[in-house]
């Protein structure tokens, strides 16, 4: 479990960086950027093997409404990562899209796994989340989104990309035991 815990911690760390101690950062350059990029590597190898080897008490399981809930998350998640590097008519109206792709995805695996090991998995990348969005929007200020200028292939590519991606992932997924249906 502390491999786990100190892997969604390096990852949160990592991530605010930049923004907790923005001086320190611009002044490292771009060692900084390698610095940043090692945590994050080494963040994700703590969390997968951490989150493996981790167990503890459950407090709720799998229910077949919350894996339909948790689903329709997983779509959005995917639909909003994918508008967001497309740059569809979505980004106009969501200020920070991976964002809120991550709080999606956190808040769909936290309805279907409610053990302590996912608790401390998505319940900490969602509070990385949040407190990500309320310090950029502190420190950025809240500019009016762009409006995008999409066309209805660019936003059916966008629906293909992710239902593709969705698919792809779920059934990565029931290879390693873990269906996301049913």
């Amino acid at each position: 479990m502390l491999m786990l815990t100190l892997g969604v911690l390096l990852w949160s760390v990592a991530h605010l960086f930049k923004r907790l101690a923005p001086a320190v950062r611009e002044g490292m350059g771009d060692l900084g950027k390698l610095v940043v990029t090692v945590a994050l590597i080494g963040s994700l190898v703590l969390m997968i093997s951490g989150y493996q080897d981790a167990s503890g008490p459950a407090w709720w399981g799998r229910q077949p409404f919350w894996v339909s809930i948790s689903n329709l998350l997983m779509l959005l998640a995917f639909y909003l990562m994918v508008a967001s590097s497309m740059k569809v008519g979505i980004t106009s109206r969501v200020r920070h899209p991976q964002l809120t792709a991550i709080k999606a995805w956190s808040v769909s695996h936290l309805l279907v796994n409610g053990d302590l090991p996912s608790i401390i998995l998505f319940g900490g990348l969602l509070a990385w989340a949040v407190v990500s969005v309320i310090l950029i929007n502190r420190q950025d200020g809240k500019d009016a989104l762009v409006a995008t200028d999409t066309s209805w292939v660019k936003e059916a590519l966008a629906s293909a990309v992710t239902v593709g991606l969705y698919g792809a992932v779920a059934h990565a997924h029931a290879y390693l035991g873990y269906p996301v249906h049913g």
